[in-house]
């Protein structure tokens, strides 16, 4: 978007535009008075109707014929004038000296020689300027670029074309004129015309640019034109008589004058040069060239006056600048083809799109300028009363529509509104066209109206009817005397030969100079079908947007009658004739004082004492003077030019002087001495009333406002009460409940009243809500200033408010204690915003904001002391973040973060960016230190304890709490920990468990430091887990529900699965968190017993513990089961197997719980040959693998040094084998076998008659999960019954143990194994040196180490028999032993 040019229109604040409801536009005065305290403030007002507000148009357009004005825009501004007059002043000057002025150009711009000449007189003169070298100041002043030699071109133009002016002007070129006299030529000499030409033509020579100098003018033989200095163009010459006769030498008589002798200079009264002698066209004198001031440096070409002619012919008046008629008469219709047509062409586009901003711009801009002429036409004052007017009137000859007849007699029709009753012109008898009868404007683009006011300062009021837009812009009355002396001031030429140029309409001003001066200037866009009004005293002034048709009349009310009365004084002191008679209408107002209503009655009375009191001694005057003839005089049947006064033109009505040397002619009282020249005493007062008619007439009046008037002047007494003596609210309310009840007509005094105490209510609403303190926690919730929060100033404000209205308020005193509470509270404010902020201002802050949210105003502290509090909660944030940075939860990342983050978004401050800078600095540090120390908690492979405890001794100087840091501290203490945990497990103090174990490793897994035995663990730990899985699959079944510690333990739970199972759920069903008792009722009790002992011996006895258990909970089993078994059991209640249903077809017993089953519930054929016992399917809980593959699990788990339940189990479940083979070694005798109720498809061992030992043996014996020959053997025998003879094989003891063999043999044999099916019974005297060995009972193999001598079993140590055979062995303590010596 362009900027606008620095001379460019800026267009004034819009004046008040209303629209007025249905209601409201009934009554058009009620309505202007309404608005009139808003409207009057700008002078002029804009009203829009209701949109169904539409009078026809009732102007007859045929019959319309009308003449315009001719407007030159240029010469409608008075500083565009002021210009022009001088501009065509110094032209009639150099026309005059036989030149034709020419405007210079300077810097390509026409030379304003206005202002330069101006701008010279105010600096002095043109000898001033050039004496102390003003001419760059007075360039730059013009608006000339500096640097640019312009100051030498302006002298150069002002002393060719403007200094001989005003010498002209000033009358010092008529100084040396004098008589020509013989007598006179012996004084040429004292002036020394040479020497002063010599002198002129030194100090100011021509220049380049001058012109060739011009002849004297009476040559018969004419030349060329040529210009005068720079900017004049000299007129052709004329014949120089002069120069002819000088060649002509012409013998004369004694006594006889030449003709050449008759022209001498009369300035130097010399008649020699006669090429320099100029002759003057007016009167013939003649005078050297070089004698004028300023001198000519040649003869001019043109006619020629002398400084006498010059002089009376530039001093004749000025005619008054006025609009001349144009010469033809337009129709309608011919104005608007033609206005159209213009505006078009101007703007090159159609009339309708041309915006409004870009014409008044243009308008402003050509009445501003010299270079342009641009003439436009204005049909204005066309009287209504010939052609008829816009509006419908009753009688008229326009044919109103039925629907439209309601405009006939509406208020807001002009012709109807200056003469109903509110207005004061309807006792103005007389029909004064364009005040009561409205005026017709007919106009076309540009076309203007002038800054003026309306006759008698009455108000006016403008309709447009259709056409384009009219732009207006006013003045308030207010600033009517300071709008004319500004422009008086600008344009003083103007007002010095017409003081009354603001009366004649003809001179404008451009809004944004006046505005510029201090006067408030407002403008608005009437557009078609809109009224503006305008004010008392308002000036006004506009111009036409395009073709258009308005309508306009006065009217007057009550209010106007006393500025009515101050025109009048006004006009008397212009001379400016009235309208119409202001004392006639009063006094026909008062002629009728019971008709009027009390306001009108009251205003007429009022005046009516002025009126009178100034006739009065007026009166009193004349007769002291010494007029004593007296006559009656009706002046109201005269007409107004008729009865004007000679001096001031004012209408007489009350009074005048007349004298009979001057008939038709009279003074008012104010001019008794210019009416003629005659004695005063034959003067004749003429009088339209007496004194003592006129009393009665305003005592009439006045008793008709009596009741008013006295209304009025309590009403006037409250409200200029002062201080103490004011008035309470209810004193004001009951005066216009008094106005009401005595039907007092809507006034001033009762609309000011009735203002007043609005006012008052309303500032007592707003002090009671400033009171109450409705603004408490807003500024919590909101902030910021509301839009109907008062600031402090306005407060101030409103509480001197409260002191300057006419009524006292209760609110007043304690508001202003409020006041004075606010001022305390920001002197506080201030003072604590001016300390240095801290954290320790916390409380201070918060206590006067909670202080300030009492005030219902806007602080401005407030703000800043949110900001402050910001800033200090931010600094005891850090302050307490500091100071906690030593607890082990102190200052953390995430906490400095957010303070940082807060604090960039809070208001810049010394305290925090230093505070900042701390914390910043910090956290770089702090992040630096955690991302290394997230470093080496990742890194592969780790670092060593010894690296990372150095590197945290750096970390324990910042004051920060650093997880990753102290997580790496935690890693390191775990790291010590569990080194030394692992040291001791490594010395071998004692055999760690793999509950232990399993879980130290897990322990040195998650800990981010190197552990070099976590490898050495990590390997034990899998070879313990091998060895667990190589057991399983060594007892195990194929999809057995039970686990290999289950298998090996002896059983806590003996039963049918089912049994078993819902015992199992109950006893899961103890909570996690209840403490076990130490009772062994379940597996997990026993694997938690094994793990907690403290070695394998104390495993040993909970094991037999279980074991005591398991034999007799599996005797009540077998007891309760076998009672099934009686003939007496009533079978059909009986609940067997698995399916827990009466027993029925073939039935199968387990051997051990003694149970019955279904065949077709267990499955499985029957194989009468088949010696092995049937177990069901609880009581067959594993393989049962020979003792020899058993023997190298226990050996190789004695190896690896690491004790587990399932080992514990498996040694005591070897110990228990071997005991139960020296028991199995008795023989028993055979029992008969009864019969069970039921068929039992295998056979059973039969209980009858059967030992307790002998079934406890039995029961032992297929409760262990080993598979062994005597198993067999014994479950035959008692099955079967002995056999005939025994095998030797079954009691001899083994004859090659190793007792056999000596203990120091020089030969390394190794033992041999012999196979024995019976139970061994010898027993070896050389025992393994393995301290957990548990073979030392059994037959096994053995092997001797080659240092120390000592017996190992083979299985103990890892030793094959092809190994001791082929290689020597030595054992792992002598292996140690000989590994330090080769060491040292």
């Amino acid at each position: 978007m362009s900027q606008p040019r620095p001379d460019e229109f800026k267009p004034p604040p819009e004046c008040p535009v209303f629209e007025p409801s249905w209601e409201e536009f009934a009554d058009p005065f009620a309505f202007i008075n309404k608005i009139r305290p808003i409207a009057e403030k700008t002078g002029i007002c804009k009203v829009r109707p209701p949109p169904d507000w539409q009078p026809p148009f009732a102007c007859d357009v045929d019959r319309l014929h009308f003449t315009p004005r001719i407007q030159r825009l240029n010469e409608l501004e008075a500083q565009t004038r002021v210009k022009l007059n001088f501009l065509d002043q110094i032209a009639k000057f150099w026309e005059l000296q036989g030149c034709t002025l020419k405007i210079p150009h300077v810097e390509r711009k026409i030379l304003d020689l206005y202002q330069l000449n101006k701008l010279v007189a105010d600096e002095g003169g043109f000898d001033v300027v050039c004496k102390d070298r003003r001419w760059t100041k007075i360039a730059t002043t013009m608006g000339f670029a500096p640097g640019k030699a312009v100051g030498s071109h302006l002298r150069a133009h002002y002393e060719r074309i403007i200094y001989p002016y005003n010498l002209f002007q000033s009358g010092a070129n008529l100084l040396f004129v004098q008589n020509p006299s013989l007598s006179e030529n012996d004084n040429d000499k004292e002036y020394k015309p040479h020497d002063l030409v010599q002198r002129q033509n030194t100090q100011v020579p021509p220049s380049d640019t001058s012109t060739p100098a011009r002849r004297a003018k009476r040559m018969k033989s004419g030349c060329g034109k040529a210009e005068a200095g720079a900017g004049g163009e000299m007129c052709e010459s004329r014949p120089n008589l002069r120069r002819r006769m000088g060649s002509f030498v012409a013998k004369a008589e004694p006594g006889e004058l030449l003709p050449v002798d008759l022209y001498v200079c009369l300035v130097c009264g010399s008649g020699s040069d006669e090429d320099k002698l100029l002759l003057c066209d007016g009167c013939d004198d003649s005078y050297h060239t070089f004698c004028l001031i300023p001198p000519l440096h040649d003869v001019p070409k043109g006619d020629w006056r002398c400084p006498k002619c010059l002089a009376q012919e530039c001093s004749k008046p000025q005619e008054a600048f006025g609009f001349e008629q144009a010469r033809r008469d337009y129709s309608l219709k011919a104005f608007g083809e033609m206005a159209d047509s213009f505006k078009s062409d101007y703007f090159n586009m159609p009339v309708h799109m041309v915006p409004t901003e870009l014409v008044e711009k243009e308008f402003w801009r050509l009445v501003g300028t010299i270079e342009e002429d641009v003439t436009v036409e204005y049909g204005a004052d066309i009287a209504s009363k010939e052609f008829g007017s816009g509006f419908p009137i009753k009688g008229g000859k326009f044919k109103v529509a039925p629907h439209d007849e309601k405009y006939l007699s509406c208020g807001w029709n002009l012709n109807n509104m200056a003469m109903m009753d509110p207005s004061v012109l309807t006792h103005v008898t007389a029909d004064i066209c364009g005040m009561t009868l409205p005026w017709l404007y007919v106009g076309m683009c540009f076309s203007s109206f002038c800054w003026h006011i309306e006759d008698h300062w009455s108000y006016s009021i403008n309709y447009l009817h259709w056409g384009e837009p009219k732009t207006w812009y006013g003045a308030p009355g207010f600033a009517a005397e300071q709008l004319e002396a500004v422009m008086k001031k600008l344009a003083p030429e103007l007002f010095e030969s017409q003081p009354d140029l603001l009366h004649q309409l003809v001179t404008i001003m451009n809004p944004n100079t006046l505005m510029a001066h201090g006067v408030p200037i407002y403008r608005t866009n009437q557009c078609a079908g809109e009224f503006v009004i305008t004010f008392p005293r308002a000036y006004h002034s506009g111009f036409n947007q395009g073709f258009n048709f308005a309508e306009a009349v006065n009217f007057c009310t009550v209010d106007w009658m006393p500025l009515g009365r101050q025109c009048v004084d006004h006009y008397r002191l212009l001379h400016r004739y009235c309208v119409f008679s202001h004392d006639e209408m009063i006094c026909n107002m008062a002629a009728k004082a019971e008709k009027l209503n009390m306001v009108l009655a009251s205003a007429v009375h009022k005046d009516m004492v002025l009126m009178v009191s100034e006739e009065k001694d007026l009166r009193d005057h004349i007769r002291k003077m010494g007029v004593v003839q007296c006559e009656l005089f009706e002046y109201d049947l005269l007409q107004d030019d008729e009865r004007q006064c000679v001096k001031c033109r004012t209408t007489c009505y009350l009074s005048a002087l007349t004298c009979p040397c001057r008939p038709g002619e009279q003074v008012c009282l104010h001019h008794a001495h210019h009416l003629c020249s005659c004695s005063i005493s034959k003067y004749t007062l003429k009088y339209r009333f007496t004194l003592d008619d006129l009393f009665p007439m305003m005592n009439a009046v006045k008793q008709r406002a009596e009741s008013y008037d006295e209304w009025a002047s309590r009403v006037t007494e409250v409200l200029e009460a002062k201080l103490d003596k004011k008035r309470n609210l209810s004193m004001f309310h009951s005066l216009i409940e008094e106005s009401d009840k005595m039907s007092f007509p809507d006034n001033d005094l009762l609309r000011h009243l009735k203002l007043v105490t609005q006012d008052a209510e309303r500032c007592s609403s707003v002090a009671q809500q400033l009171l109450k303190g409705k603004r408490q926690t807003r500024y919590r919730t909101s902030g910021g200033k509301s839009q109907n929060q008062l600031t402090v100033e306005e407060l101030r404000s409103f509480v001197r408010q409260l002191y300057n209205l006419p009524c006292s308020l209760t609110q007043a005193p304690l508001l202003k204690e409020m006041l004075n509470r606010i001022e305390d509270f920001q002197q506080h404010s201030e003072k604590v915003l001016s300390d240095d902020v801290s954290g320790n201002l916390v409380g201070e802050i918060q206590s006067l904001l909670d202080e300030s949210s009492e005030f219902d105003v806007c602080l401005p502290e407030v703000p800043r002391l949110r900001e402050r509090l910001e800033l200090a909660r931010w600094l005891a944030a850090v302050r307490q973040a500091e100071d906690s940075a030593t607890s082990p939860r102190g200052l953390s990342l995430d906490g400095m973060r957010q303070l940082i983050d807060h604090g960039v978004g809070l208001t810049p401050h010394p305290s925090t960016e230093r505070a900042m800078a701390r914390l910043q600095e910090l956290l770089t540090l702090s992040e630096q230190w955690e991302e290394k120390a997230q470093m080496l908690l990742r890194a592969r492979p780790s670092e060593s304890v010894e690296f990372l405890s150095a590197t945290l001794k750096e970390v324990e100087a910042i004051p920060t709490y650093l997880p990753n840091c102290l997580l790496l501290q935690d890693s390191v203490n775990r790291a010590k920990d569990w080194l030394k945990e692992a040291e001791g497990v490594q010395a071998g103090r004692r055999v760690p468990v793999l509950d232990t174990l399993s879980e130290m490793v897990l322990r040195g897994r998650a800990i981010p430091v190197q552990l070099d035995p976590l490898e050495r663990l990590e390997a034990l730990v899998s070879e313990v887990q091998a060895w667990k899985e190589s057991a399983a699959k060594t007892f195990l079944l194929k999809n057995s529900s039970f686990t290999l510690l289950e298998v090996l333990c002896p059983r806590c739970e003996v039963g049918s699965s089912l049994k078993r199972k819902m015992k199992k759920t109950k006893g899961d069903a103890v909570p996690c968190g209840k403490k076990r008792t130490g009772r062994l009722d379940s597996l997990s009790d026993v694997e938690k017993a094994l793990s907690d002992s403290k070695d394998s011996a104390s495993a040993m006895v909970t094991l037999g513990e279980v074991r005591l258990k398991e034999l007799e909970s599996l005797a009540s089993v077998r007891a309760a089961n076998e009672s099934k078994l009686l003939p007496s059991a009533d079978c059909g209640a009986l609940k067997v197997c698995v399916c827990q249903k009466p027993p029925m077809g073939a039935m199968r017993q387990c051997e051990l719980c003694r149970d019955a089953f279904h065949r077709v519930c267990v499955g499985g054929p029957v194989d009468a040959l088949d010696v092995e016992p049937w177990l069901c399917q609880s009581c067959h809980r594993s393989s049962k693998p020979p003792l020899d593959k058993i023997l190298p699990l226990l050996a190789s788990l004695q190896r690896i040094r690491v004790r587990l339940p399932e080992g514990d189990a498996l040694r005591y479940m070897i110990e228990r084998t071997v005991s139960w083979q020296r028991r199995q070694s008795q023989d028993w005798s055979r029992c008969s076998q009864e019969q069970s109720v039921f068929y039992i498809e295998q056979r059973c061992i039969p209980l009858q008659g059967l030992s307790a030992e002998l079934e406890e043996l039995m029961v032992e014996g297929l409760l262990l999960q080993v598979s062994l020959p005597e198993t067999e053997q014994l479950y035959s025998l008692l099955l079967n019954g002995p056999p005939v003879q025994r095998s030797s094989q079954h009691t001899q003891p083994a004859q090659h143990s190793p007792q056999h063999l000596p203990c120091h043999s020089q030969e390394h044999t190794s033992p041999h194994r012999e196979v024995c099916l019976g139970v061994c019974v010898c027993v070896c005297v050389c025992v393994c040196v393995c301290s957990e060995c548990v073979l030392s009972l059994l037959q096994v193999y053995w092997v001797q180490c080659d240092c120390c001598n000592q017996w190992f079993h083979m299985v103990c140590v890892g030793v094959s028999a092809k190994m001791a055979a082929e290689e020597d062995y030595m054992c792992v303590t002598c292996s140690k032993q000989n590994m330090g010596q080769h060491r040292k």
